[in-house]
C-alpha cells in the first residue's frame, strides 16, 4: 500500500528523470554533429589549429603579418642568438629555404629579442648568411601566444594557416625539415 511519503518519493524520482531527459535532449539537439563549429579556426599553438597571428618588424623596419602569408607554407621558428641548438639548425633552415622558397615556402625566424641581446641579431644573421626574414619579438606577446617553453620552437604552418606540426627543441636536421616542409607545401 502506498503511503503519502512513498508517493512523494516516486514523484521526485519521476521529476528528476524528466529533467535528465530534457537536458539530454537539449544537448543532443544542439550539438554540432559535423565537427565544423571551429574547424581549426581557433588560434592555438598546436597541430590542427590556426596559428596565432602576429605582426613583427625586421631589424630594418620591414613589417610582417603572419595572416598576410595565407596561401604560402610558413615555418615560424622561435630562437635566440645565445641558444646553441638555434645556432646549429640555422644552416639547415637556410638551405631548405633556398630549396623551397620558389614553391611558396616562407621562413619567419623570430628572435626572442625581449630575452636576447638586440645588438647580436644582425651579426648573427651575417654570420650564417641568412636570407629569410628575421623578426624581432620585443614584448613577449608572440612567445606567450605560442606558449613558448623552450628554444628553439618551430611551427610548420600549411597554406590555410593551420599548424601542421610543432617541433620543440632542436637542432632540426635537413631530413626532418624536408619532410615537414613538403607536407605543408601540399
Amino acid at each position: 500500500m502506498y503511503t503519502r511519503k512513498t508517493m512523494q518519493k516516486n514523484q521526485r524520482i519521476i521529476f528528476y528523470i524528466l529533467i535528465l531527459i530534457a537536458g539530454a535532449s537539449w544537448i543532443a539537439l544542439n550539438t554540432d554533429k559535423t565537427g565544423a563549429s571551429t574547424a581549426g579556426r581557433i588560434p592555438a599553438p598546436q597541430a590542427g589549429f590556426t596559428a596565432p597571428d602576429f605582426t613583427l618588424m625586421t631589424p630594418d623596419g620591414e613589417s610582417y603579418t603572419l595572416s598576410n602569408l595565407r596561401g604560402q607554407a610558413v615555418l615560424v621558428n622561435l630562437w635566440a642568438t645565445w641558444c646553441p641548438p638555434c645556432r646549429a639548425e640555422m644552416p639547415a633552415i637556410e638551405k631548405m629555404y633556398q630549396e623551397y622558397k620558389d614553391q611558396g615556402f616562407v621562413v619567419l625566424a623570430i628572435d626572442m629579442t625581449y630575452q636576447d641581446d638586440p645588438f647580436a641579431v644582425v651579426p648573427f644573421v651575417k654570420e650564417f648568411n641568412l636570407t629569410f626574414p628575421i623578426l624581432l619579438e620585443e614584448t613577449g606577446d608572440v612567445a606567450s601566444a605560442y606558449q613558448l617553453r623552450s628554444l628553439p620552437s618551430s611551427f610548420f604552418i600549411n597554406r590555410n594557416g593551420i599548424i601542421s606540426e610543432v617541433v620543440i627543441g632542436g637542432p632540426m636536421s635537413e631530413a626532418l625539415l624536408r619532410t615537414r616542409i613538403e607536407e605543408i607545401l601540399k
